[in-house]
């Protein structure tokens, strides 16, 4: 009997034991580690640099990657549907917080207004109604304006040293993207100052870019591209197309500048993301998106490529040389 009782004792206590081997290891298994949604505009190729470095400054904040935080990286390949998507999964997955930039930080808008987003590049982001000021933004969204409309009459002053028979523009813009209107309107009221007339192209479809560029040829005197992770992801065929024509360009990134357009003029976007870190490691540690104030771009680029202008034969003043951040030749 007593024999008996020792087994049951024993299958009571196997038994018990047995069923607490869950909470154990469901007690061992690691924390969630605080997740950051990095919504790309572009390609991972194409961002690489901006990558790095915020994940570089995350570190230098305490921030490890796979080991404090974690990251989702997407790709929107500068379409506006995959950034909707995108958004749309980073709601489900429950991420701490949403990175983003260019006209991508809308689809993130659209998604949530309770998951704080940083935005690292946002062209006016007052003006389209991203944030209520840049000193008290407000809601849920903060980080770095691009001051994309306020640098347009710059790059077309820049254009008209190098073309100083600039009388008529070509101004091409994805019209479907606010900031890149605005953008537009900008330039028209700079050329106006400079007595240049301006003809709008007004794009939204990959097949809108061919038939636009093309039919400039002896019509217009240069081309001004606004800025937009769509026409980004396009600059080769806009800059093929461009040299067809026979059309001097002048772009905000660099990377058009890098593939064949002839100037670019706007912030240093490496900076802007390093710089974006800082407002993510706040959020991370409890801060209000709502209270961080948004600042603007300190770093600027000025690319000129000389190879491009010496294909369309034209003389470039020293001066501006001497005054390019970067010379491509």
């Amino acid at each position: 009997m007593t024999a008996f009782i020792r087994r049951r004792e024993f299958i009571t206590l196997l038994g018990g034991a047995a069923a607490a081997w869950p909470l154990a290891a469901q007690a061992q298994q690691p924390a969630k580690l605080p997740t950051i949604g990095f919504l790309g505009s572009l390609s991972p190729s194409a961002q690489n640099q901006w990558t790095a470095v915020f994940v570089q400054r995350l570190r230098e904040l305490g921030w490890i990657e796979g080991q404090t935080v974690a990251i989702e990286y997407r790709w929107a390949e500068g379409q506006m549907d995959r950034a909707a998507e995108i958004a749309s999964e980073f709601v489900r997955l429950k991420v701490n917080v949403i990175l983003a930039s260019g006209a991508m930080v809308i689809a993130a808008k659209r998604a949530t207004s309770v998951i704080p987003i940083v935005f690292a590049a946002a062209g006016d982001p007052v003006a389209n109604g991203y944030i209520a000021s840049l000193s008290h933004p407000g809601g849920n969204l903060t980080g770095l304006s691009l001051q994309q409309t306020d640098l347009a009459a710059k790059r077309l002053e820049l254009l008209r040293e190098v073309v100083p028979t600039l009388r008529r523009l070509a101004v091409i813009a994805n019209v479907a993207v606010s900031t890149a209107v605005l953008e537009m309107g900008e330039v028209e009221a700079a050329a106006r100052n400079l007595g240049v007339q301006v003809d709008r192209l007004e794009i939204q479809r990959l097949e809108d870019i061919t038939p636009a560029i093309k039919g400039l040829k002896g019509q217009v005197d240069g081309l001004y591209v606004c800025a937009d992770p769509f026409l980004t992801s396009n600059r080769v065929r806009i800059h093929t197309l461009a040299m067809g024509a026979r059309l001097p360009t002048v772009h905000s990134f660099r990377e058009h500048a890098e593939a064949g357009g002839l100037i670019s003029y706007g912030p240093n976007f490496p900076d802007l993301f390093r710089r974006a870190a800082d407002y993510v490691d706040k959020i991370l540690r409890g801060a209000n998106p709502g209270d961080i104030p948004v600042e603007q771009p300190t770093k600027f680029d000025f690319v000129f490529n000389l190879v491009t202008a010496k294909a369309l034969g034209l003389d470039v003043p020293p001066s501006l040389l001497a005054r390019a951040d970067e010379v491509i030749e």
